[in-house]
């Protein structure tokens, strides 16, 4: 496979195709080995899109999402970023390519383990990986952007006060098979408000079936 082809493909048929269109973030995608990222054994499966398998009942999103993600996050390169879900490391390391600093948490130490080498193989020292689970604590600090990986049953208001103001969430909230893609924009210190993007599925956050906090 010629994995150069493969990744221009990737960018153009499927990740263009399904509304990507920030050139930031096309090229992002396309600087970042994805190929690297994936569990030994699906490398063939690299470009595809497709879900593929990392272990603990996880999945690696398509490139479509990561593609929507990055673009409703509109980093312009001086931001720090807070990833909810390392998995494999590979939204980690565009986050890392498009912005100033990522802290990525994750609950299982086999993900971060494999996405710290992946990462320091790639030269992206601007990453803290953390063992943390989000639904009973955050990093002590604020961000100007937040992705969440898995879905979330219901929303949790403490993603949004995690926010600078003017800082952009990405989260994925509701019930299978029609769960909701969202970008949260908080406005200021008091405000914020949310858009839904688009439907989707997404496997959920390790014990990511909230209590009802906060209503769209």
């Amino acid at each position: 496979m010629n994995t150069d082809i493969a990744r221009q493909q990737m960018i153009k048929q499927q990740v263009r195709a399904w509304d990507v269109l920030d050139e930031t973030v096309l090229t992002g995608l396309a600087e970042v080995a994805r190929e690297r990222f994936v569990p030994d054994g699906f490398e063939a499966l690299a470009f595809a899109d497709t879900e593929i398998p990392i272990g603990h009942g996880q999945l690696m999103m398509t490139p479509t999402i990561e593609g929507r993600v990055l673009q409703a996050l509109a980093l312009a390169g001086g931001e720090t970023v807070l990833e909810v879900g390392t998995g494999s490391g590979f939204l980690t390391a565009c986050l890392a390519t498009l912005s100033a600093h990522v802290t990525s948490i994750d609950v299982y130490d086999d993900f971060l383990n494999a996405a710290r080498q992946k990462l320091s193989d790639n030269d992206m020292g601007n990453v803290d990986l953390l063992q943390m689970d989000v639904t009973q604590q955050l990093p002590e600090a604020s961000f100007d952007a937040i992705a969440v990986t898995g879905s979330l049953q219901s929303f949790d208001t403490r993603l949004v006060q995690a926010l600078n103001p003017g800082g952009r969430l990405f989260v994925v909230v509701g019930d299978a098979p029609a769960m909701s893609a969202i970008r949260v924009t908080r406005s200021d210190e008091d405000d914020w408000h949310s858009e839904v993007l688009f439907e989707t599925h997404l496997p959920a956050l390790v014990n990511g079936a909230l209590p009802p906090q906060f209503c769209f």
